[in-house]
């Protein structure tokens, strides 16, 4: 949390938990070590869009917040993140996002590699399809 992050109630302001929704999504998809690009995330994603249940509000700690992340719905040219964020352990929100693979030279949506399909079904609990 950032002290920025704190609204005139004295809470995590809601805009905020996109934010580290956002840093979760790197750290997955751009700090997990990965044989070559073509195995990884890292070729352009764009957010199609967002969901997000507020459960609890937050007040700013020093503490970090505990964010976990997994995948799901893994189709050719989209696929989904979900969130579960933590608050000395109890769940605070719940969220996802829907991200669509981008080729940003011509700028268009594009589709996946198997590669790309295979990496991510590493963060999934879902079967291969």
């Amino acid at each position: 949390m950032r002290w920025s992050d704190m609204d005139v109630y004295q809470h995590v302001n809601n805009v905020a938990f996109l934010g580290y929704f956002e840093m979760a999504r790197v750290s997955l998809f751009f700090e997990h070590p990965t044989h070559d690009e073509k195995t990884g995330m890292r070729r352009g994603l764009v957010v199609h869009s967002h969901e997000i249940t507020y459960k609890r509000s937050v007040v700013y700690d020093a503490d970090p917040l505990d964010i976990d992340i997994w995948v799901s719905g893994i189709r050719a040219a989209a696929f989904t993140c979900h969130y579960e964020v933590f608050d000395h352990g109890q769940l605070a929100v719940t969220g996802s996002t829907v991200l669509v693979p981008f080729d940003f030279a011509i700028n268009r949506p594009r589709r996946m590699t198997p590669e790309e399909k295979a990496w991510l079904q590493r963060w999934t609990d879902e079967p291969a399809g």
